[in-house]
């Protein structure tokens, strides 16, 4: 598995000073995110807001799914008061890597902040760009497989629940789950049948 490079003195942060912007007064404020080339190595660091902000620049991501022995898959319904899709099912894990850490560290720490889930073994399924106009994200793609007990966080997760195969060809393309769910089931569904 690929994972991020970081130089050895802390990255550059971004944007870079100029007359549009002089400095930095979110840092310290907010999490930052590692800026990387589709190498994964890292060339500066830079506020969430200013990677969601319409600069598209590259910045690592990761996602789990979650399926059970009968082919059912965990989504997350994202909470209402979310900044981007509100309401709509994803991933069971996804969330930013955050400056200094890597990948596994974040995939391990978003789990447990999702959903709980502590102790499991992923197995790792590839890497892919997904790119909106306003965002572009290196997505480390892992899965499970099992049946956890499973306490979505509040804040984040308004719920969740498990999905036939047949549930979620039914509900691709009608605006119930999320765009970069749906891009991305479409590329790994017959790897996940595989892993049963």
């Amino acid at each position: 598995m690929m994972d991020l490079v970081y130089p050895a003195e802390p990255a550059p942060l971004y944007p870079r000073p100029s007359v549009d912007h002089p400095g930095h007064p979110a840092v310290g404020c907010e999490e930052m995110l590692p800026l990387v080339e589709p190498s994964g190595l890292v060339y500066g660091q830079a506020t969430r807001s200013y990677c969601h902000s319409g600069a598209r620049v590259l910045h690592p991501v990761v996602h789990l799914h979650i399926i059970d022995r009968e082919g059912k898959l965990y989504l997350q319904k994202r909470a209402m008061d979310k900044d981007l899709l509100p309401g709509y099912w994803d991933t069971a894990v996804g969330g930013h890597v955050t400056y200094g850490e890597q990948v596994q560290e974040a995939l391990f720490r978003e789990a447990g902040e999702e959903l709980g889930l502590q102790a499991f073994n992923p197995t790792f399924l590839g890497v892919n760009v997904w790119e909106t106009e306003r965002d572009r994200e290196m997505v480390f793609v892992f899965a499970m497989i099992g049946h956890p007990n499973l306490d979505p966080d509040n804040a984040e997760v308004s719920e969740g629940r498990w999905w036939t195969p047949e549930e979620l060809e039914t509900a691709l393309g009608k605006h119930i789950l999320t765009p970069n769910f749906e891009w991305e089931y479409s590329n790994i569904r017959e790897r996940l049948m595989a892993l049963l």
